[in-house]
């Protein structure tokens, strides 16, 4: 039963985040700020090179992650 309660839960998510997607790329500021708190511990994650935070890094990467919303296509 567990694993059909995630994969409800898991289409939950799905959903929600296309929604904020769609959000995001149509210009809505609080949906970009969502999605880029959401995926800033990835960024924070891969902007450390040899131990030490890059900040010039993180923001080529922030800028890359606004990128990737602006110029989403729905797969469907």
């Amino acid at each position: 039963m567990g694993s059909v309660k995630y994969a409800r839960e898991w289409g939950r998510n799905r959903m929600r985040f296309d929604e904020l997607l769609f959000r995001a790329k149509a210009g809505d500021m609080e949906a970009k700020t969502e999605i880029f708190v959401k995926y800033r511990p990835l960024l924070i994650k891969y902007s450390m090179v040899n131990r030490r935070f890059d900040e010039d890094l993180y923001q080529e990467l922030a800028v890359e992650l606004m990128k990737c919303i602006r110029y989403f296509k729905d797969a469907e």
